[in-house]
């Protein structure tokens, strides 16, 4: 990174990255659960998988198979419900000399995987943080993997009361053994119950009391068949989340769909259009009318990219005005919907060069850098590489927000 002023070459801040993935480790559930809901919990067996196939909204077909490939699997309530894959969770194979600068992406494929085969940073807390030590990295938002991005696991279960305790033992464990001796390498990301407004209302109470600060939440609602954030059902939750300064994270694929073309479309269709969610979230939330009932409340879209936030502002702002005479949009929104996502909402990328070059567009208040290890998008272990040269046109007190000021602000961080 160039400093314009001097023209001397500077190192980037730390990074802090926004999104990232944790592989929760084996004994989370029948260690941090009540007794009495242990033998039903989440528990990982190990079997042989055939071949998965890959269904819309991160869903796949899961065989045990005498001629399949030995992978770990969580079971929860006597259903198999995920197995760990290959290009979810970094195998150890992709550094085969033991060097990080040799990691080979290629071998990250929808295979099954075991821990033992596993990156160990993918689910050790310690591991995990000389992998983002070398990275160029000292935060990180850690998102689930078998409870899926919001938690949909144990919205899905039967037993809502099983699921309550799952929800509340993750998130003991990921605030006191994942993420408090962790040296702030790991900042607490919670679930919530989606099933019930009033239990994620003291869910959210309960956690920020112990200095949690983000919750992870659906980009769509109504696609998990829960109420739309127009509905007012959420409100107490918004509320909650405004008054303790608990952002909501809603990761791609939070509503467990995906955008798609065709029917038939290839798998890099869905890959590129993933964006689309995040789109359509935002503009359900600039013209809802709940930024304005809810002042302090912050959204994140985590790995929405960015590119398309100058377009969609523009878009919004123009249908409020010229189309208002039918739409009665001036009725919920005094002013135009733009006005509601500075400093307000923040999109989060992972490889957005698009977006960087119209930065004041996006907003340098606006954006967050993520490095979303360990998955196949992420730029792991060459961050700070990549960092420096994406920041090479952004100037000094720009290029601090987006990979580290941002992230402090947004997530009510007590650091530099």
């Amino acid at each position: 990174m160039t400093d314009p002023a001097t023209s001397a070459v500077t190192e980037p801040p730390k990074i802090i990255s926004v999104d990232d993935h944790v592989v929760e480790p084996a004994h989370v559930w029948q260690e941090y659960l009540p007794e009495k809901f242990r033998e039903r919990g989440p528990k990982v067996i190990r079997e042989k998988w055939a071949p998965f196939v890959h269904y819309p909204g991160a869903r796949y077909s899961n065989e045990i198979s005498d001629d399949g490939e030995w992978g770990d699997a969580w079971v929860y309530d006597g259903e198999l419900i995920y197995v760990q894959k290959a290009f979810v969770a970094i195998p150890k194979i992709a550094t085969p000399t033991g060097d990080p600068d040799s990691f080979d992406r290629t071998v990250m494929r929808m295979e099954p995987i075991t821990y033992d085969e596993m990156r160990p940073g993918c689910w050790d807390r310690d591991e995990r943080i000389k992998d983002f030590e070398l990275n160029w990295v000292d935060g990180s938002l850690p998102f689930p993997t078998f409870p899926r991005f919001c938690g949909q696991t144990f919205k899905e279960g039967k037993d809502k009361e099983l699921g309550l305790a799952c929800v509340e033992a993750y998130n003991n464990w990921m605030i006191e053994e994942f993420c408090e001796p962790s040296r702030g390498y790991n900042i607490p990301l919670c679930l919530i119950p989606l099933w019930d407004v009033d239990l994620a209302v003291k869910e959210v109470e309960r956690v920020a009391a112990l200095g949690v600060h983000a919750i992870c939440f659906s980009e769509l609602p109504t696609k998990l068949d829960l109420p739309s954030i127009h509905s007012g059902e959420w409100d107490p939750l918004f509320a909650v989340c405004n008054e303790h300064s608990v952002t909501l994270n809603m990761h791609v694929g939070s509503s467990s769909t995906t955008p798609g073309a065709s029917p038939d479309s290839p798998e890099g269709v869905g890959g590129t259009l993933a964006f689309n969610n995040s789109m359509a979230s935002m503009a359900d939330w600039l013209y809802s009318g709940r930024l304005i009932t809810f002042p302090n409340l912050m959204l994140s879209y985590s790995e929405g990219q960015i590119g398309w936030i100058p377009y969609a502002l523009e878009r919004a702002d123009q249908v409020w005005e010229h189309h208002d005479s039918w739409m009665g949009n001036k009725e919920i929104l005094p002013d135009p919907p733009s006005t509601y996502y500075w400093g307000r909402i923040f999109g989060c990328f992972t490889s957005d060069r698009h977006g960087v070059k119209n930065l004041d567009e996006v907003g340098e208040d606006n954006i967050c850098f993520e490095t979303d290890y360990p998955h196949t998008d992420t730029s792991w272990p060459f961050s700070k590489r990549y960092a420096e040269d994406l920041m090479t046109r952004v100037d000094e007190k720009a290029a601090y927000k987006i990979l580290r000021g941002n992230a402090i602000r947004m997530l009510s961080l007590d650091r530099e």
